[in-house]
C-alpha cells in the first residue's frame, strides 16, 4: 500500500511537470507567432512553408529552454506551493520583461539578443537606463510586461490544476521524451540536436533570428562573448604569428620581436606636412547615407558635398573596427584591431602606449595630440585610456558645459557645441593632431530640431525613424560646418571623417551587409586630391593612422603599424567581416564565402588563401601585442 502511494506520488510530481514544460512551450510558441507578426516588414520574400519551418525549429529548440524552466519551478513545487508560486511568478516576470525588449532590441540591431547586450556591462549604466527611458518607452514597456505577466501567471495556475487522467507508465514514458527533448535541444539524440549554431534552416534572416526565444538568445550572446573574452578561434602560437607577420612584412621569420615585422618606413608625403589634423569620428554615421539610391533623403549632403571638392577623396568601402563606439576608438588610438580584447579593461593599456598607437607617432612628427569627446570623460575609461596612450590632452563634456550653456543630454553635448568648443580653445599657433568624438546622432536622439530650424520629414509613417533621420541631418550639416569654419581659420589643416560603426538605423529592412555595416572614409583639406587613394582601396579603422602618416610624413619616417595606408591598402578586416572593392563576407567562416557589394557588383578576382591570412595576421598580431608585448614566446 505505500509503494502504491509513493507511486502515486512520483506520478503526480511527474504529471505536474509535463503540464509546465506544455505550458512553457505554448507560451515560447505564440510569443515567437506574435513576434513574426508585429515585426513582418523585417522579413524578406518568404512563403508560408519557410514560416512554418521556422515555427517547428523554434518549437523544438524552446523545448530546451521549456525543460529548463519546467525544472526550477517543479523542483520547489515538491516542497512549497507557495515557493511554487513565487518561483512561477519571477519566471514568467522576467520571461515578459525580456519578450518586451525583444522588439526595440531587434528594430535597433537587426538580431535577437547577442552579445551586445553584455557589452553593456562596460558602458556607462546610466545613461544607457536614460536612453531605455528616453528612446525606448521603458515604463511603458515595463507596464505592458506586468500586465503580460499577471496574464500568464493566472493561465499557468490554472493549469496547474489539470490533472493528467493516464497511467503511470505514460506519463514516465512522456517524461522520458521531455527530459531527452530538454538534453538535445528538440533533438532525440546528439545527431538530431539544436542549438543556435545550426537552427539557421531558412533563407531569411529574420526569420532565423525568431527561432531563437529570449533565453536561447542570451544564451547565445553568453557563449560569443565568452569566445571573446577567451579569444577563442585565436590559438595562434607564437610561431604562428611570426609566419603570419613575416609574410604580411615580406621578411624572413627569424626575430622573435614582433615589432620588427610591423616596423615601417614611410615612401614620402604626398602632400605638405599640415599644420593641423582632425580626424572625426562620427557617431553612428553609415555610409549607405552616401549612396545615391538614398538621394532622395538629403540627410548627407554636407558630405557628398565635401567628396566631390577638388581637395577631397573618398573611401566608399571601409569597415568599423567593432560593432561599437569604443572599438572604434581603441582602433584609431591604438592602431589594434578588435581581436577579442576590451581594450580599455586591460591593465596593459594603462601601461604604456602600444608600439602602433596614434599619438606616439604624430607626436614625433611635431603634433601636440589632443583627443575632445563630446561626452562624460569615465564612459569606458576614455579619459585616462587616450592619456596613457600617448595623447598630451583630453576634453570631455565637462570641459565643454563649463565654458558655455550647452544642450545635451546623458551621452554628452550637442554637435553644435562641441564643435564651437574646439574651434574657440583650440590653440592654432601650435601644431596638433585631434581625435574627435561626437554623440548627437545618438539615441534617444534629443536635438531641439525646431530650435536648430529642422523640420521633421514625414517620409516615413514611422515617427521615430523620421527623427533618427532628422539627426543624422543635423550630424552632417554640423561637421560640414565644423569643417568649413575650421578651414576658414586655418586653411593649411586635413580633416578625416569616419563613422563609429553602423548598423543602428537602414531604411531598408533586410539591408545587405555592405550597407549594413560599412562606414565611410573621406579626407579633404589642403594638399588632397582626388587619386590620392588607392583606386581599388579598401580598409578598416586601424588603416586611418598609417594612411595619415604615409601623406605626410617625409621619406624614411619610422612608425608601427598593423594597419596600411589607403593609398595602397586594397581589403579590410574587422571582429566579423572581411571587404574588398568588389565582395564582402563572413571573416569567421571556412573557406570564406565573398559576396558581390551590390546586386550590380561582379566579383572577378578573390584570393581566398591570402584574404584569410591577412585576417589571421591582423586578429593574432593585434591580440598578442595587446595581451602579451611584442616578445614572440610560446606562453
Amino acid at each position: 500500500m505505500k509503494t502504491y502511494s509513493i507511486i502515486n506520488k512520483i506520478t503526480e510530481i511527474l504529471g505536474r511537470g509535463l503540464v509546465m514544460f506544455v505550458f512553457f512551450l505554448l507560451m515560447f510558441s505564440i510569443e515567437r507567432i506574435v513576434f513574426i507578426a508585429v515585426l513582418s516588414d523585417y522579413m524578406g520574400e518568404v512563403d508560408i512553408l519557410e514560416i512554418l519551418a521556422a515555427l517547428w525549429i523554434g518549437l523544438r529548440l524552446s523545448c530546451q529552454t521549456a525543460g529548463i524552466l519546467t525544472l526550477i519551478v517543479l523542483l520547489p513545487s515538491i516542497f512549497s506551493k507557495v515557493a511554487t508560486r513565487v518561483i512561477v511568478a519571477i519566471v514568467l516576470i522576467i520571461t515578459s520583461i525580456l519578450y518586451a525588449a525583444a522588439f526595440p532590441f531587434y528594430r535597433q540591431f537587426h538580431s535577437n539578443f547577442d552579445q551586445m547586450i553584455f557589452n553593456a556591462i562596460n558602458d556607462d549604466l546610466y545613461a544607457l537606463f536614460m536612453t531605455l527611458i528616453d528612446e525606448f518607452y521603458l515604463p511603458l514597456r515595463l507596464i505592458l510586461a506586468l500586465i503580460m505577466s499577471i496574464i500568464l501567471y493566472k493561465l499557468f495556475l490554472k493549469c496547474l490544476q489539470v490533472q493528467l487522467k493516464i497511467n503511470s507508465l505514460l506519463v514516465i514514458a512522456l517524461t522520458y521524451l521531455m527530459v531527452t527533448l530538454t538534453i538535445f535541444g528538440g533533438g532525440l539524440n546528439w545527431q538530431t540536436e539544436l542549438n543556435f549554431e545550426n537552427i539557421g534552416i531558412t533563407k531569411d534572416k529574420f526569420l532565423n533570428e525568431t527561432i531563437l526565444d529570449s533565453y536561447q538568445a542570451i544564451y547565445r550572446g553568453y557563449v560569443l562573448q565568452n569566445r571573446i573574452v577567451s579569444s577563442a578561434g585565436l590559438n595562434f602560437s607564437a610561431q604562428d604569428i611570426r609566419n603570419l607577420a613575416a609574410q604580411h612584412s615580406q621578411q624572413s621569420p627569424t626575430s622573435d620581436d614582433l615589432n620588427d615585422y610591423l616596423h615601417h618606413f614611410a615612401k614620402g608625403g604626398l602632400i605638405p606636412k599640415p599644420k593641423h589634423i582632425f580626424v572625426i569620428i562620427s557617431e553612428s554615421y553609415a555610409n549607405w547615407v552616401l549612396l545615391d539610391k538614398y538621394s532622395e533623403l538629403h540627410i548627407a549632403d554636407g558630405m557628398k558635398f565635401i567628396i566631390n571638392a577638388d581637395n577631397s577623396d573618398y573611401c566608399p568601402t571601409f569597415l568599423p573596427n567593432g560593432g561599437n563606439t569604443v572599438s572604434a576608438v581603441t582602433g584609431i588610438v591604438t592602431g589594434l584591431a578588435d581581436a577579442n580584447l576590451y581594450l580599455t579593461t586591460l591593465p596593459q593599456s594603462f601601461a604604456l602606449p602600444y608600439s602602433t598607437a596614434a599619438a606616439p607617432s604624430m607626436k614625433r612628427l611635431g603634433y601636440t595630440a589632443n583627443f575632445f569627446y563630446a561626452g562624460p570623460a569615465t564612459w569606458e575609461r576614455i579619459g585616462e585610456f587616450t592619456i596613457a596612450q600617448g595623447f598630451d590632452h583630453f576634453y570631455s563634456q565637462g570641459d565643454i558645459s563649463a565654458t558655455s550653456a550647452v544642450k545635451g543630454n546623458v551621452w554628452g553635448v550637442d554637435d553644435k557645441f562641441l564643435y564651437e568648443f574646439i574651434i574657440n580653445n583650440l590653440d592654432l599657433n601650435m601644431p596638433t593632431f585631434n581625435i574627435i568624438l561626437n554623440t548627437s546622432n545618438h539615441a534617444p536622439y534629443t536635438v531641439d530640431l525646431e530650435a536648430e530650424g529642422i523640420t521633421l520629414s514625414k517620409t516615413f509613417d514611422d515617427d521615430d525613424l523620421n527623427k533618427k533621420l532628422a539627426h543624422q541631418f543635423y550630424a552632417d550639416r554640423e561637421l560640414k560646418r565644423f569643417i568649413d569654419n575650421m578651414s576658414l581659420k586655418v586653411p593649411e589643416s586635413i580633416f578625416v571623417m569616419v563613422g563609429d560603426h553602423a548598423d543602428r538605423c537602414n531604411i531598408d529592412k533586410q539591408p545587405s551587409d555592405y550597407e549594413r555595416f560599412g562606414v565611410p572614409f573621406i579626407i579633404t583639406g589642403a594638399g588632397i586630391k582626388h587619386g590620392m587613394l588607392a583606386a581599388n582601396s579598401a580598409g578598416s579603422q586601424i588603416d586611418i593612422i598609417p594612411t595619415i602618416i604615409e601623406l605626410i610624413a617625409p621619406k624614411d619616417f619610422e612608425y608601427h603599424s598593423i594597419g596600411a595606408s589607403l593609398t595602397e591598402n586594397d581589403r579590410g578586416v574587422n571582429y566579423a567581416l572581411f571587404l574588398t572593392r568588389m565582395a564582402i563576407g563572413n571573416a569567421n567562416n571556412f573557406p570564406l564565402q565573398p559576396e558581390p557589394l551590390t546586386n550590380e557588383t561582379k566579383i572577378q578576382s578573390f584570393d581566398e588563401a591570402s584574404m584569410q591570412n591577412y585576417i589571421n595576421f591582423v586578429r593574432s598580431a593585434s591580440y598578442w601585442l595587446a595581451k602579451f608585448g611584442n616578445h614572440l614566446a610560446d606562453k
